[in-house]
């Protein structure tokens, strides 16, 4: 069973019909699974209610499995590499590398430059589909 990370740079260019929405959802659509942290589902309600869009993050995050944040997964979020990841992408990025050391995810999708690089840096494979 495949299964893909996505953060919030991903499905909040879908949630805002962004330039690539329509890649993005293609792109996910190839995956059994779609995996996020708990995390997405706070950014995703805020991006949306701060749009008029609350509805429709609530459908797109329906389609997302959420792992929880516990408190190993923060403190681990304060010590991962590269430093210069953003403090909630380094929670995102945290629980992708949980998933892969479960051996869970074969992919991690984001539009976030310095996510995407610090995702390379552990080895993950990233997809980022232009349209």
């Amino acid at each position: 069973m495949a299964s893909i990370y996505v953060d919030t740079s991903a499905l909040g260019r879908v949630l805002l019909a962004e330039p690539g929405a329509d890649a993005t959802v293609a792109e996910l659509a190839r995956y059994d699974d779609v995996v996020s942290s708990r995390l997405l589902r706070i950014e995703l309600r805020r991006l949306g209610g701060r749009n008029g869009l609350d509805d429709e993050a609530q459908r797109l995050i329906a389609n997302v499995t959420l792992m929880p944040v516990d408190d190993a997964l923060l403190g681990a979020a304060e010590l991962v590499l590269p430093t210069n990841i953003a403090t909630l992408d380094a929670i995102h990025l945290v629980t992708a590398l949980r998933l892969v050391a479960d051996g869970e995810l074969d992919g991690f999708m984001t539009y976030n430059a310095q996510l995407a690089a610090g995702a390379v840096h552990h080895g993950l494979r990233v997809v980022a589909p232009q349209g």
